[in-house]
């Protein structure tokens, strides 16, 4: 008397069927829905780097000074450009201009950590999404799909086998699903 499971998994609805077979003849089956162990890794991730950002959030609605966070915190300082220029190790001249490169976005990271150091700053670089990641790649997933779907209903419509409304509906919203759920290497091309 020997038991085998056999299971076979239908990857377009994440169901799995597990089959007890026993001498040849199914003796149970069970129907398990399951996240696949890579597809929840990517999204427990996104998950997770999601709560880091969300502390951001607040930063959005604050502007950079006219004069840009240097000089902002330099004079709330009481911090002359010599004086800055002195503690950071460079000329005046090379400070000013660091100064325009921040408004410029030409400033390296490495110069502002620095410069915020002297200032007793720590200078943060962070992404912050507009919306969410998750939301950022739902709306790629809904781009890919599209496109796909419009390609595929062209076929079938040549060859008279096209989808009723609620049929493109439901195979849309399946893989908008499976694209969000897989993020495959070609979601991004």
């Amino acid at each position: 008397m020997l038991f085998y499971v056999n299971i076979y998994v239908d990857i377009s609805t994440k169901i799995v069927n597990k089959y007890i077979v026993k001498n040849g003849i199914i003796v149970n089956k069970y129907i398990v829905k399951m996240e696949f162990k890579m597809n929840k890794s990517k999204k427990l991730i996104r998950q997770q780097l999601e709560a880091r950002l969300n502390k951001f959030r607040p930063l959005l609605s604050i502007s950079i000074p006219h004069r840009g966070w240097i000089r902002a915190i330099r004079d709330a300082l009481g911090m002359s450009g010599r004086q800055l220029a002195d503690r950071v190790g460079i000329t005046k001249q090379w400070m000013s201009s660091i100064e325009k490169q921040e408004l410029t976005g030409a400033a390296t990271l490495t110069t502002m950590r620095r410069i915020g150091e002297s200032m007793d700053c720590i200078f943060i670089y962070c992404f912050v999404p507009r919306t969410s990641l998750e939301q950022t790649v739902r709306d790629q997933a809904r781009k890919v799909a599209s496109r796909r779907l419009s390609q595929a209903s062209q076929t079938m419509s040549l060859e008279e086998q096209a989808l009723s409304k609620q049929e493109n509906k439901r195979v849309f919203s399946d893989m908008i699903e499976k694209l969000v759920d897989e993020l495959p290497s070609n979601l991004w091309n």
